[in-house]
């Protein structure tokens, strides 16, 4: 059974590969404003569910023998706010004056889908939540920080696996999660859809 990971996150494929999975890479491509604004009744946990199970569906298209995709999606709850990836540094500065010293929620969003014969048969949904306690940095800090590029293309604008593991205190959860594909998690949806995660390891092909 083939493995597909519907996310070109140099990340989650790291954690995927240490934990004994050598997946497929499929990039998505989705449109993540557009599948955000059709989300009814849109809580955080609804709108990265949704993102991480459009990514996944994206991807299934010529897939034709038996499979899992994963799809994943990952923001940051804070203040009120659900943020993804800053983009530029303007942002990603300005979201940072906010962080520091607070507390806010990484959540991760999971899609497992089924897949045989090139049809979905099957799919488990499900979010994980990650309280991040951001440190103090000083202003040089944030500034070098940001000069390196690496908070404008993770969500909100951190890594707890990389240079922005420096600013992060603690954390209360799943650090898998946080890195971008919770472990724990992604082995109880498999479960769900009757597929037991030793199945997929290198290990045992």
């Amino acid at each position: 059974m083939e493995f597909i990971l519907a996310s070109q996150s140099p990340a989650r494929l790291g954690v995927l590969k240490a934990a004994g999975i050598d997946p497929v890479v499929r990039v998505s491509g989705v449109d993540e404003d557009l599948v955000a604004a059709g989300v009814v009744d849109p809580t955080p946990e609804r709108v990265v569910g949704a993102l991480a199970e459009a990514k996944a569906r994206t991807v299934v298209g010529g897939q034709d023998h038996d499979a899992v995709v994963v799809g994943c999606d990952s923001m940051l709850h804070f203040g009120g706010e659900l943020v993804g990836k800053p983009g530029t540094a303007e942002v990603a500065r300005e979201r940072w004056a906010k962080m520091v010293g607070g507390t806010g929620v990484l959540l991760t969003g999971h899609a497992v889908l089924r897949v045989v014969g090139g049809e979905v048969v099957a799919v488990a949904r499900g979010v994980e939540g990650t309280t991040i306690h951001f440190g103090v940095p000083g202003a040089d800090e944030i500034d070098a920080y940001i000069a390196s590029g690496e908070p404008l293309g993770v969500a909100g604008g951190f890594t707890l696996d990389g240079l922005g593991g420096w600013f992060v205190d603690r954390i209360e959860g799943d650090p898998s999660s946080v890195i971008g594909i919770s472990l724990p998690l992604t082995r109880r949806l498999l479960g769900e859809l009757g597929i037991s995660v030793a199945r997929l390891w290198r290990s045992t092909r």
